[in-house]
């Protein structure tokens, strides 16, 4: 299934955005469709649907808007037709002025204010004219222009200019929030590089970062981003790397250390190695998750999508039956001050749904910008939705709540092999793994093990590693692999791995770990929010309760496989729901590739990006691009945020409308306020959701 990607240019209207995603999903050949208003980005999946007959679809719901590969666009200037429309409106606003409040001739007079109410309606016209013959369906800009002409026609010429005047000057408004709010959201996300370095020898080539190949050797100088992930192999500098992970401190890196591309060189000048291509990069996949983070829609936004689509006609038939049933029941005329026909126009002009269906997808789309800012990386609205409900978090406990990185205390030797070759066969397998222990033994043993060749390498969940070398069977791993009592009563805060040989136990390694910094304040400030925290791990039960306990972590499980794991968070989750809490998520925080059964299962998997494996990444819903979990708190904060702004917009455009609505209906309320409930609201919401990203 091919997937298309582009951008949708003149779309000025939310509402608008979720009507070509309905029509365009309404095709059966056409998959994930969807059309996200705050990057004027529409995406789809499809092998029979041509790219024209989409545009024609497109068209036919929207025809001012226009399909653009995501490269042209790219290459496009972006121009703002602001300038226009203030040049019409203020033409239209001095015709019309002349007309009524100079000395002329009735005819003259007459002829000044239709010419003002053409010019400022030619915009709005032209839009619900193609709207209405090309998919006859009557929109927002319909709604303006009958509102309009029908005051004119009753008489009230002034409110009818001003309904049109203040309907521009809100859409323009409209037009530079939306600008303003997608430019703070691209600022968020400026992290892609525009070249790398490549050294050829003794010369340098500028290249874009796509043609860099594994094993190319790349130069990153002071002011510059590191274009694609690697080792260094010369040079000491200095990296800013607040745009992955959200951290202010710089991370000095020399020779040997890893670097993320998407950091940037803030002092000094290094030579790396590439390890990654492009495509698979930090920086890329960062940026691919945050592309695709809102093609998941939350339930929120999901009805006020549905919802917005017959609020309208719903308003409409309200409005014609006050025109045509208010007189008859009551002694209010026709036409005239505050006649029928007049407060049905006042329901036309508030039934717009823009205020509500921009305000909603904004928020979303505010809050994974905000989130990915502080290195943390959302991949869709739902989960923003999801992450304020969270009331209990199992963590995994190496790599996660502890450090990772073992450090070697002691070797302990049996029957006739010495310290070296128990470290060595040990090494050898675990070259083969990617679990933290297997990094910290191959670190320990300095000898070159990559040419050494093993035959039936196997890993076995949750208890080690085996394999066969030079005629030997050998097995690495804990006291349940190798058939052997847990011998370590005085050693109960180290983890202790065995090294096996045909039968014949031929030592142990005991290693120590250490808790990450800020662990302890991070589970305390969780438990102060009424959430429980729980530790799953595979380790034995004396270093789990001894971690456990002094974190203050509540619920303590150990020496649990991965399908243990697995089972006691789907245990969890439907307690939860068995309570009558439906509501209630439980998230999973874990880091290997163990963990990602379980990540994948829980309402919320959370991965460590900075040590996390690939697969663990793949299988979460939220990525921290650090190694440090105080960054959920961080999340669940603008989880809360996000959702807090976009219930104050939903009841302030609501309530504002009912208001008016009701107002207009007795005969307080005037086109003035209905203009306001319109245009109005939606500026203030807008600039309601802008808070996110402060």
């Amino acid at each position: 299934m091919k997937k298309y990607e582009f951008i949708l240019k003149n779309l000025d209207c939310a509402a608008c955005a979720n009507e070509i995603q309905e029509k365009l999903s309404k095709n059966s050949k056409l998959y994930n469709v969807n059309v996200n208003f705050a990057k004027l980005k529409l995406t789809y999946e499809t092998n029979e649907v041509t790219v024209d007959e989409v545009e024609k679809a497109v068209k036919e719901q929207e025809p001012e808007v226009e399909m653009i590969e995501i490269d042209k666009s790219k290459n496009e200037e972006e121009k703002s037709k602001i300038g226009t429309q203030i040049i019409r409106l203020l033409i239209g606003i001095m015709l019309a002025g002349i007309g009524l409040y100079t000395k002329l001739p009735l005819e003259i007079s007459t002829i000044l204010i239709i010419s003002g109410y053409v010019v400022l309606l030619y915009r709005t016209t032209k839009n619900a004219l193609k709207m209405l013959f090309a998919s006859k369906k009557i929109n927002e800009n319909f709604l303006i222009t009958i509102s309009c002409i029908g005051a004119y026609f009753v008489g009230e010429h002034l409110e009818g200019l001003m309904v049109i005047i203040l309907y521009e000057i809100g859409k323009i408004l409209e037009e530079k929030s939306i600008n303003k709010s997608r430019k703070s959201i691209k600022d968020l996300m400026n992290i892609k590089p525009e070249y790398a370095n490549l050294k050829i020898g003794n010369k340098i080539e500028q290249v874009k970062p796509e043609d860099v190949q594994i094993g190319n050797i790349i130069v990153v100088k002071q002011g510059e981003k590191v274009p694609l992930d690697g080792k260094v192999i010369k040079g000491k500098a200095e990296l800013n790397t607040s745009s992955l992970t959200g951290e202010s401190k710089l991370a000095q890196v020399e020779e040997g250390k890893q670097v993320l591309s998407g950091s940037i060189v803030a002092d000094g000048m290094i030579e790396i190695e590439v390890s990654e291509k492009y495509e698979q990069s930090t920086v890329n996949r960062i940026l691919e998750l945050v592309e695709n983070a809102t093609d998941k829609k939350a339930k929120t936004e999901t009805f006020v999508n549905k919802a917005s689509s017959i609020y309208t006609p719903i308003v409409v038939g309200f409005a014609a039956i006050i025109a045509i049933f208010l007189p008859i029941f009551t002694s209010i005329p026709y036409v005239g001050d505050n006649g029928s026909i007049y407060r049905a126009l006042i329901f036309l002009v508030i039934s717009c749904p823009c205020s509500i269906a921009i305000s909603v997808p904004l928020s979303y789309f505010s809050g994974i910008g905000k989130s990915s800012k502080e290195g943390i990386l959302i991949k869709g609205s739902d989960y923003i939705d999801a992450i304020k409900n969270i009331r209990e978090i199992v963590f995994d406990k190496t790599g996660t709540l502890t450090k990772g990185e073992f450090d070697i205390k002691k070797i302990e030797t049996y029957a006739d092999y010495d310290e070296n070759e128990v470290l060595k066969y040990a090494a050898i397998g675990e070259n083969y793994s990617n679990h933290p222990i297997a990094r910290s033994i191959i670190k320990k043993y300095s000898h070159d093990i990559k040419n050494e060749n093993i035959e039936d390498f196997a890993e076995i969940a949750g208890k080690g590693i085996s394999y066969k070398y030079q005629d030997k069977i050998i097995f690495v791993g804990n006291s349940e692999l190798v058939g052997t009592e847990n011998s370590n009563k005085n050693d109960f805060d180290m983890t202790k791995i065995y090294v096996k040989i045909n039968d014949i136990l031929a030592g142990a390694i005991l290693l120590g770990d250490e808790i990450k910094e800020g662990t302890t304040e991070t589970i305390r400030k969780l438990n102060n929010l009424g959430i429980k925290t729980s530790m799953f791990t595979g380790d034995n039960k004396e270093i789990a309760e001894k971690i456990g306990k002094e974190i203050g972590i509540q619920n303590i499980k150990s020496e649990m496989l991965p399908q243990d794991k697995y089972n006691e968070i789907e245990k969890l989750i439907n307690n939860y729901s068995n309570i009558g809490n439906k509501g209630a998520k439980v998230a999973f925080v874990g880091d290997g590739i163990n963990d990602s059964p379980v990540l994948a299962r829980a309402d919320v998997g959370i991965s460590m990006g900075g040590i996390g494996s690939e697969s663990a990444i793949e299988a979460s819903d939220v990525v921290i691009m650090t190694d440090n979990i105080s960054k959920i708190i961080k999340a669940i904060e603008i989880s809360k945020k996000t959702c807090k702004i976009i219930k104050q917009n939903l009841i302030f455009s609501i309530s504002v409308k009912l208001i008016i609505l009701l107002l207009s209906t007795i005969g307080i309320g005037g086109i003035w306020q209905a203009v306001f409930a319109d245009v109005g609201v939606t500026i203030i919401t807008i600039f309601n959701t802008l808070r996110i990203l402060k």
